[in-house]
């Protein structure tokens, strides 16, 4: 079975008396372990293809299928679409985030936002302390997780953010242009990071408007106009 399958995907939004169609007839599979990038121009769809993969937004058309569960299917009574409490218990325990601007908690330290996931699934204490732990030590954190972001070079925020990303053992990593707001040795770094966390079994899809970010990945989508214009899978 495949981990991620989405048919005939539309996004439109009306504003005001515009119609804009985010995408147009998107059909995407990924299998497990797979190592994908999405590359496109400013509007092409890359961003909200990424949303709805993630679940934090929902499609106007189409049917979408994550790890067996059924996210979005067009049916006449609304019944093939999911809750606004079902998506956000999906989001929790199958899918992690990484993004560009890091979304770390600033009062918290690294050890309390990677926990962050593991409260909202009401994980224990004990259970919750040490999954984390182990979490930053994955990404050799472990001697910064009593330091606050604001202690933190950009490179270890981005690693904490990843470490929030790997603490529920998600189906899928999602990662929004991670290197966005880094050096380009911080970047490379990142990403040397990011493969080994696929080369250890993890299903990644990022999204990057970077060449060489994107051929890390062993599959390039790119996209334009609301559409995939090309999906190349390296040999």
């Amino acid at each position: 079975m495949s981990l991620l399958v989405l048919k005939n995907i539309h996004r439109v939004y009306q504003i005001g008396d515009i119609e804009v169609r985010a995408l147009n007839g998107v059909d995407v599979t990924v299998e497990k372990n797979e190592y994908v990038s999405i590359m496109g121009p400013s509007g092409s769809g890359k961003s909200t293809l990424m949303n709805i993969i993630g679940c934090l937004d929902t499609p106007t058309n189409g049917a979408y299928e994550l790890d067996g569960t059924r996210i979005h299917q067009e049916v006449e009574d609304g019944s093939g679409v999911a809750s606004d409490d079902q998506l956000a218990v999906i989001r929790n325990q199958k899918i992690g985030f990484v993004f560009q601007t890091f979304n770390l908690l600033p009062r918290m330290t690294a050890l309390h936002n990677v926990e962050l996931p593991l409260i909202y699934g009401g994980v224990s204490r004990s259970e919750r302390l040490e999954k984390a732990k182990a979490a930053l030590e994955q990404v050799q954190l472990a001697d910064r997780m009593h330091h606050k972001p604001n202690e933190l070079s950009g490179g270890q925020r981005q690693r904490v953010a990843v470490a929030r990303a790997l603490v529920n053992d998600p189906s899928i990593i999602l990662a929004d242009e991670p290197t966005g707001n880094l050096d380009s040795k911080t970047s490379h770094d990142i990403m040397d990071l990011i493969d080994k966390l696929h080369e250890k079994g993890n299903t990644i899809i990022l999204v990057t408007h970077e060449h060489d970010i994107a051929e890390r990945a062993h599959r390039v989508i790119h996209m334009l106009d609301g559409k995939i214009n090309e999906d190349n899978k390296k040999k």
